[in-house]
């Protein structure tokens, strides 16, 4: 039987190209799509999965999440990147979010807000929703503040989240998702249940390159295809241009992967923390990796991946899509 899946996120091409997988993938039920503030405002994360859904147009529609005034009320509290940064994400990815590619989809009549579908589902479906967080996680705390038992009714939490030995990507020491709303993230991920984290350690190894792209074949004639052929392309380009690399990282499909090809990864048990205060280190995932560790643990760090089976399976999820 398929695993049941809410994907939270903040699309972003590397998150459009994730949702595009999932539902193509035979072992998920895409079940729920939930919008948060992160790389794109939590108002824009809603319209370009709406956007999304309606391009792929998939057997079985996912319910969406979008922003409800609490979240946009947090978003106007959170972390602002420098202005560096913010410009360095709009050239990578665009003013929407997306590219180029227009986001022709009108705001939804009756919203669903996010937070509350996610209670509403793990309700609904106790111990057999997966929960993948592809952006910051607001929406997760603020879930797991109106419902005391949430996250321990989910089957498990998978967050891309965090850094426990490489170096951050907005700072020195902190990973975009953490720190855009490090309160939230030290509420989850500190958590007594315990949950698995992709950090930058593992979801920056995946690298699909121009010459892979064209390898793919990618043809109008299907409707993943078709929104891959507009997406990949610019993603490419920019990451060449702006960062000087031949090919984009795949970091939001390898979080995918995580739930849907366990087997490609080895994890660690680990103890998390997340600093909130630090004029610095702001957004730091700190582990205690000591011999005899003080604390309780509480995430299982996924530190190994087959790089090339995350690889094959994008290809092959793609080719079954077509």
């Amino acid at each position: 039987m398929p695993q049941k899946i809410i994907i939270d996120a903040d699309p972003g091409i590397g998150d459009a190209l994730a949702i595009a997988i999932a539902l193509a993938d035979p072992e998920l039920d895409v079940i729920a799509l939930t919008a948060v503030g992160g790389a794109v405002s939590a108002v824009q994360a809603g319209r370009n999965l709406q956007a999304l859904v309606e391009a792929l147009d998939p057997p079985k529609w996912p319910r969406i999440g979008q922003a409800d005034g609490a979240q946009r009320m947090v978003e106007a509290e959170c972390a602002a990147p420098s202005p560096d940064w913010q410009t360095h994400q709009r050239l990578l990815h665009g003013t929407h979010g997306l590219g180029d590619w227009p986001v022709a989809s009108a705001d939804l009549h009756h919203p669903r807000d996010a937070a509350k579908l996610m209670t509403e589902l793990a309700r609904d479906y106790p111990d057999e929703i997966t929960l993948l967080t592809l952006g910051p996680l607001s929406n997760v705390a603020l879930a797991a503040d109106r419902d005391a038992g949430f996250l321990g009714s989910l089957r498990s939490l998978v967050c891309l989240a965090g850094t426990v030995a490489s170096e951050g990507d907005v700072t020195a020491v902190a990973e975009f998702n953490v720190f855009h709303h490090p309160e939230a993230a030290r509420v989850v991920l500190k958590s007594p249940t315990m949950k698995s984290i992709v950090p930058r350690d593992v979801s920056q190894r995946a690298m699909l390159t121009f010459d892979q792209f064209d390898r793919l074949g990618l043809t109008e004639s299907t409707r993943c295809g078709g929104l891959f052929r507009h997406l990949l392309p610019f993603a490419l380009r920019a990451h060449r241009q702006h960062l000087g690399v031949e090919g984009i990282w795949l970091a939001e499909l390898t979080a995918l992967a995580a739930v849907s090809q366990p087997r490609l990864f080895k994890q660690t048990t680990l103890s998390v923390d997340v600093e909130t205060e630090g004029r610095l280190t702001r957004g730091m995932t700190v582990f205690d990796r000591r011999q005899q560790p003080a604390w309780h643990h509480n995430v299982e760090a996924l530190l190994e991946v087959d790089t090339q089976g995350v690889l094959d399976y994008f290809v092959q999820m793609l080719r079954r899509a077509g």
